[in-house]
């Protein structure tokens, strides 16, 4: 009897013991919330803040690629990308291969240009059924903070739930982890 009796304590600690482990592993992300990480980014720094939400999140990631990218060269691309912003241009996009539908938080990435969103941002956004998603914006910047960046992407998701983004700055974006998660607890996507 005392056997059947120790057997059934050992199982019971071992199940507690797992129960436990299990809670450590799931509270990475909030309870049974899919999560997606879209971005774009033309000189790689939206794509580091990109991937360091996603190792936090264990989130899946989607890359927003234009069909036609963007020139390399920095003047060229400056210069592509207001005359876009300035007729409205949404470029097409090679992919809009994210099925949005299945996620409830969806991280939304792009630099500030000439005060808001990427062109492929807007493209993504707009054809995009979001209504109902919890949106978090986040941008990567070169001085201008996030400008009407926000503003804008909450503009193309009027039926969303908008979340407090993070602004990064561009030249900082590689060790910017420690934010990137302090910002995660403090929206409450982490624990």
């Amino acid at each position: 009897m005392q056997t059947k009796q120790f057997l059934l304590s050992v199982a019971i600690m071992s199940l507690m013991a797992g129960c436990a482990q299990g809670q450590q592993q799931s509270s990475k992300s909030t309870e049974g919330k899919k999560i997606l990480v879209v971005y774009y980014s033309w000189g790689g720094n939206t794509r580091e803040v990109a991937n360091q939400i996603q190792k936090t999140t264990g989130g899946d990631i989607f890359e927003i690629v234009p069909v036609t990218p963007y020139p390399s060269d920095y003047q060229a691309c400056v210069d592509q990308a207001k005359k876009e912003i300035a007729d409205g241009v949404k470029p097409p996009l090679k992919s809009n291969g994210a099925d949005t539908e299945s996620y409830d938080i969806i991280f939304v990435g792009t630099p500030n240009w000439w005060s808001t969103i990427a062109p492929p941002v807007a493209t993504f956004l707009s054809e995009n059924n979001l209504a109902g998603k919890t949106i978090v914006p986040f941008c990567t910047h070169g001085g201008g903070r996030e400008a009407q960046c926000f503003t804008d992407m909450a503009k193309l998701c009027p039926k969303s739930t908008m979340l407090n983004g993070l602004v990064v700055p561009g030249n900082r974006a590689k060790e910017y982890q420690n934010e990137v998660d302090k910002w995660l607890k403090d929206i409450q996507v982490v624990k």
